[in-house]
């Protein structure tokens, strides 16, 4: 689930005609605004703040029982493990 601040930062970005368009036809057809599609899409893309990494780092170190230098070691492995593909 997103959870949006009380205030936001406006950005722009370039996109091409055809991915400008497909974007809001998807906007659309699932009755979402164009922000709501972009802030799923960096969720689902991993695309976290710091604060939103540090407590599912701690999260899953409370799970796992591992120490902090032990959370980090595996937590890095498994980040460069999902960015080689």
């Amino acid at each position: 689930m997103l959870n949006h601040q009380s205030t936001t930062t406006r950005v722009t970005i370039s996109l091409s005609p055809e991915r400008y368009r497909a974007l809001k036809e998807a906007s659309a057809r699932q009755g979402k605004t164009i922000r709501q599609i972009i802030e799923e899409s960096l969720e689902a893309n991993g695309i976290k703040s710091q604060r939103e990494a540090t407590e599912l780092l701690e999260r899953a170190r409370k799970r796992a029982g591992l120490s902090d230098a032990a959370a980090m070691k595996l937590a890095l492995r498994e980040t460069r493990a999902v960015r080689r593909g």
